[in-house]
């Protein structure tokens, strides 16, 4: 499959959420001017917009004495950025070879459906990102989907469904057994 960079459903959060460049200055205050600090610049970043403006990005190179090409650089060589923005979940559809072969494409193109958008893209109501990973170390259990960093094995086309309306009312931790729970 092919990633598109933004479709016709794409949600732009920049049209909503202006960036403050005093947010930006004060995020590279507090992580310090240091080398190895620009990771977690633009972690906070994205933590704070839900992905890395590019606004933000300027405001960085000069709060930083960095390059505009640096930060760039670190911001696009690293598959957790995100140069535009994210829906509240994201999936992720595994296609490595185990996976592949077990039914992943199959399964992308169900999300694809179900959401109705391609990968790369957010859905309108901004609620869901979709996209591929080339693995995720889980080719037992294939073909994997990770939803906002819950992972799903085995998944089958008719289990897409309960998936994405399991994301939708939030995940809550599994209950430990009594006898677990008494033994602290």
């Amino acid at each position: 499959m092919t990633q598109r960079a933004n479709g016709p459903n794409s949600r732009d959060v920049r049209s909503q959420q202006c960036v403050d460049p005093r947010d930006i200055r004060e995020i590279v205050a507090r992580r310090g001017g240091e080398r190895g600090a620009l990771i977690a610049v633009l972690q906070d970043i994205q933590g704070r917009y839900g992905y890395l403006p590019q606004e933000g990005l300027r405001e960085v190179a000069e709060g930083t004495g960095r390059s505009l090409v640096d930060v760039y650089g670190v911001a696009t060589f690293y598959r957790s950025f995100s140069l535009k923005p994210r829906g509240k979940h994201l999936i992720s559809v595994c296609l490595g070879t185990a996976c592949h072969v077990r039914g992943a494409p199959r399964i992308l193109e169900q999300f694809q459906r179900e959401l109705g958008v391609g990968v790369g893209e957010t859905t309108p109501d901004g609620e869901f990102t979709l996209e591929t990973v080339n693995c995720l170390g889980a080719c037992a259990l294939g073909p994997v989907v990770v939803v906002d960093g819950r992972y799903f094995s085995n998944v089958a086309m008719p289990r897409v469904k309960g998936i994405l309306r399991e994301a939708r009312r939030g995940y809550t931790r599994p209950k430990e057994p009594a006898a677990q729970a008494s033994a602290r």
